[in-house]
């Protein structure tokens, strides 16, 4: 973009040409009117041939004023000085040729100092309003002292004297007033270059997912939170980009008083309260949607929650773990003792199972501040999950065909240790719901967009919908024996390593879970599943 100074350069010298084309035109006007419409008509040859002379000239100087212009040479204002000087005697001369201030062409004066003070910024106008009044004071003066006027006939050539600077103080006020109504414009549209960029960077930055739909339903702006809850760009008509949003636009529509309800997204499955605001008074113009995503919320407080459980537990573990130890003792030696007495038997094996969930429980949490402690390596999945297999299928006594499928160049960073448990809870939860047969049991590694992931899938039942987005949730558990911590950890160990652990749905049922390396940057949405060749 140009810069100020060379912009309003730029107009000058196109104004300039202007008033160059301008002059060729009142020659060629004053010409005709002369040959064909003067009222009193030249009478000598000497006179006719000095008007072809003054008008020629002139012609040709304004010919060379244009080229001038398109050098740019000399500058500016010399250029401007010079031609209004060039017409100053054009139109004093033309005005002798015809008898003097009498004839009415010294009125010519007015039009070329008015545009001259326009176009150089009342800068140089007093300037030309005194090279006018000499040239006329001087053509009187000549009239004198040939004999054709009084001394008397001073007054009119003083009145156009006055006129001249007259117009020349007005054209000087104008351009003020211009270049004040200029510089204004600039610094406005400044302002509202930068009220943009502010607004624009402030709807980037706003954590809400923020969407511009007009009366038609038809997206006309999206911020990037949008595009991450989306888990696409929405683009186009609202009803084929988020449908959801579309029905409860639709409802809210019909009934602005209703708060909305909540809705879930069809690709990234995420919990979103939509919000809708107008920017106009008419409830079917424009709306601004506001989509807040409440399980980023919800992961926030939950946290809050761990971070204080994590720090009470950390402190209190000994304390706990000495109790918990004495109680354990004691059942197993009230066990020993109660033989016979089955009820005593029971009894004991429901304080030992407790005791150990509490146990477990200390142990995960305990877990949770130490997930940070990160060693991340290259780690090769093909020669990994050969031996994770085998070690899996040997502890749990598992004599079923696991199906593995992996690329021998598949490599990631992560800890080794984190990821022996990361798989091994999502192993032991598949097969604890599969149907227990050849290929119950799989592992997929496979690649897209540069980034390698694992799809653990078992054949076991289906996740309920409402159950879906709490699957990782600290202590939700569909098990009584279970603590509810092991998705949790498990997610939060792959977001310490740059991973992302997420649950897909298979079309054909089933449960998969995806583990995403190297994703824990990119606010894309969970590619969808794919079904192993």
């Amino acid at each position: 973009m140009k810069n100020t100074s060379a912009f309003h350069t730029e107009m000058h010298w196109r104004s300039l040409a202007l008033l160059n084309i301008f002059r060729l035109l009142s020659n060629l006007g004053i010409f005709c009117s002369v040959f064909w419409l003067a009222y009193k008509p030249i009478a000598g040859l000497e006179e006719w041939r000095s008007f072809l002379i003054l008008t020629g000239v002139d012609s040709v100087l304004a010919l060379l004023f244009a080229w001038g212009v398109h050098r740019r040479r000399p500058g500016f204002e010399i250029q401007l000085s010079i031609q209004v000087a060039i017409d100053v005697l054009f139109i004093v001369g033309m005005m002798h040729l015809f008898g003097g201030l009498r004839s009415g062409i010294g009125t010519l004066l007015l039009p070329y100092l008015a545009a001259a003070g326009l176009i150089s910024l009342g800068r140089m106008t007093l300037f030309h309003a005194a090279m006018a009044s000499i040239a006329l004071l001087s053509e009187q003066t000549w009239q004198i002292w040939q004999g054709n006027a009084s001394a008397s006939d001073y007054f009119s050539p003083a009145v156009l004297c006055v006129a001249s600077f007259a117009v020349a103080w007005l054209a000087h006020r104008l351009a003020r007033f211009a270049q004040a109504s200029e510089a204004l414009a600039e610094q406005r549209g400044i302002d509202l270059a930068n009220l943009g960029q502010l607004n624009q960077r402030i709807l980037q930055n706003v954590s809400d997912g923020v969407l511009v739909v007009d009366a038609k339903g038809e997206i006309r702006q999206c911020n990037e939170q949008a595009i991450r809850l989306a888990g696409m760009r929405p683009e186009g008509m609202l009803i084929h980009a988020m449908p959801v949003v579309a029905v409860a636009l639709a409802r809210w529509r019909a009934n602005p008083i209703d708060s909305p309800n909540l809705i879930i997204t069809a690709l990234t499955r995420k919990t979103l309260r939509p919000r809708f605001v107008l920017l106009s008074n008419d409830s079917q113009g424009n709306v601004l949607v506001y989509l807040e995503d409440l399980d980023k919320l919800r992961r926030e407080a939950q946290q809050l929650k761990l971070a204080a459980l994590g720090r009470l537990t950390a402190n209190l573990a000994h304390e706990i773990r000495n109790p918990l130890s004495a109680i354990t003792h004691a059942a197993q030696l009230l066990g020993e003792e109660a033989d016979a007495n089955t009820l005593m038997k029971r009894l004991t094996r429901i304080i030992d199972d407790n005791s150990q969930r509490l146990e477990h429980m200390v142990k995960d949490v305990l877990e949770l501040n130490r997930r940070d402690r990160v060693q991340m390596t290259q780690i090769k999945l093909a020669d990994w999950l050969d031996i994770f297999v085998e070690e899996f299928k040997l502890q749990e006594e598992i004599h079923a065909v696991l199906a593995l499928d992996c690329p021998a160049e598949a490599e990631i960073r992560f800890d080794p240790g984190h990821l022996h448990q990361v798989m091994w809870n999502l192993a032991r939860n598949g097969w604890r719901y599969c149907q227990k047969k050849d290929g119950s049991l799989s592992f997929r590694v496979w690649s897209e967009s540069q980034y390698w992931l694992i799809d653990v899938v078992n054949d076991g039942p289906t996740v309920a919908p409402d159950a879906q987005t709490q699957l990782f949730e600290p202590f939700f558990t569909t098990e009584t024996k279970g603590t509810g911590l092991g998705l949790y950890i498990a997610r939060e160990i792959c977001a310490a390593n740059g991973a992302v652990l997420e649950y897909i749905a298979p079309p054909l049922g089933g449960v998969c879970f995806r583990i995403i390396f190297g994703y824990i940057h990119r606010q894309d949405a969970v590619l969808p599943y794919e079904s192993p060749v």
